[in-house]
């Protein structure tokens, strides 16, 4: 599963990049996937709504046995 999940951060990535930013895949536990934001979207106010309307939501489109994504 986590290649998968790796495989959908790619595609994530080049927008985060753009900001200065980045996105890890730190653990995946029954269903929660556990990632850390990094460089200027790690302090970014609105680094909640990327997790929320980006990250999570795709996650979920591709791989619907993601539960949840936990920002660390």
């Amino acid at each position: 599963m986590k290649e998968a999940i790796e495989q959908v951060l790619d595609q994530i990535r080049p927008m985060l990049i753009m900001d200065g930013g980045n996105i890890e895949l730190v653990d995946v536990k029954d269903g929660d996937v556990y990632v850390h934001l990094v460089g200027a979207c790690g302090m970014c106010p609105a680094s909640t709504m990327t997790m929320k309307l980006g990250v999570e939501k795709a996650l979920k489109e591709a791989l619907p046995e993601v539960k949840r994504v936990i920002q660390v």
